[in-house]
């Protein structure tokens, strides 16, 4: 992934492609990044990265929510929608294009990995990551790219030259983590299986908690759910036992608020994984697994690398199951609904 991350900002900056995507659109007061399954996960980080790095209003909503109640959605301020699909095929965004170009006439983005697909038909201008496309059901590397890929569109509009030196310095970085990882998370799910997984994260993590619950689920068929750090104190950590891995993505900014949830978890019996970029003893103490990223960028330009050890919890934990992770049962690689009647 990080190689690929690379090849896509380099992509994206030798050939334009930031002037070339925005420059048909009109100005906007917030930005709606709209999305299905994974891709609504990197709405999520997208929309968290796109206020912190402009400044300006963003939010991310299910196409469904769009499609169902779309004056909530849309409000009143002048927004511009960024309509997310890795195949360009998904229906449910195909149909929140439809709707927004040709009865609401609010022009749109779309944000896809596969060229020539029918979401570039329907949008204003579309960002392209052909880099990021892959053969498998499961999104990985089109998720992470995805994210990054919008991360640094971002930055081009608010004109943060230093946040896009920090992406162009991130994918070197994150490849000596992933080196390092790899193997520590393949001999521990290898070796271990849980009854419940939980992923835990705030702020501009919660995307990638909640797309990590996912890759347990897919690739592994295993029962997996993501929350709010803090949340899970209200209620669901009645579920915490021995047979409960929590993996928490740990802030550097949320400080001892998270590190408080951690350590009550491992005393309620619960096992407990931490992905962080650099952890203090409090947090050492508590973590039976820590996973250490070590990048020396900004936190929301290393959001991509956090998800890279969830994906590999589930591609481990599918195999030790006997599944195949590319092809997960019940699960086709695109989401297409027959058209209803007239």
């Amino acid at each position: 992934e990080p190689v690929v991350w690379a090849a896509t900002l380099q992509e994206l900056e030798e050939h334009d492609r930031y002037e070339e995507v925005l420059k048909p659109l009109n100005k906007a007061d917030e930005w709606i990044f709209v999305g299905c399954g994974s891709s609504y996960y990197v709405a999520q980080a997208a929309a968290w990265s796109w206020t912190g790095v402009t400044g300006q209003r963003a939010k991310a909503v299910p196409a469904s929510e769009l499609l169902f109640y779309p004056d909530q959605v849309l409000g009143r301020a002048n927004c511009q929608p960024i309509l997310i699909s890795r195949s360009g095929h998904t229906t449910e965004i195909l149909r929140a294009a439809d709707y927004l170009e040709k009865e609401r006439n609010i022009r749109t983005m779309g944000v896809t990995c596969a060229a020539g697909q029918e979401l570039q038909r329907r949008v204003t201008s579309t960002l392209l990551l052909p880099a990021a496309d892959e053969r498998s059901t499961v999104m990985t590397r089109s998720f992470s790219t995805m994210l990054v890929g919008l991360q640094a569109l971002g930055a081009w509009t608010a004109g943060r030259q230093d946040f896009l030196e920090a992406l162009r310095q991130m994918p070197g970085q994150a490849q000596r983590a992933l080196d390092r990882l790899q193997p520590r998370i393949q001999e521990f799910a290898g070796s271990n299986e849980f009854a419940d997984y939980v992923f835990l994260g705030q702020g501009p993590f919660f995307g990638i908690a909640s797309e990590g619950q996912l890759k347990v689920t897919e690739m592994s068929c295993s029962y997996a759910q993501g929350f709010h750090t803090l949340e899970f104190r209200h209620g669901p950590k009645s579920i915490v036992s021995p047979q409960t891995l929590l993996t928490f993505f740990l802030s550097e900014v949320t400080g001892r608020d998270e590190q408080e949830v951690l350590e009550e978890m491992k005393e309620l019996g619960g096992v407990t994984v931490v992905v962080t970029n650099r952890a203090n003893d409090r947090v050492r103490r508590a973590a039976e697994v820590l996973i250490e990223l070590e990048l020396d960028v900004p936190e929301v330009a290393r959001l991509a690398p956090h998800i890279l050890a969830a994906q590999l919890m589930g591609l481990y934990l599918g195999l030790k199951r006997g599944f195949d992770p590319d092809e997960p049962r019940h699960l086709s690689r695109v989401v297409v609904l027959k058209e209803k009647a007239v």
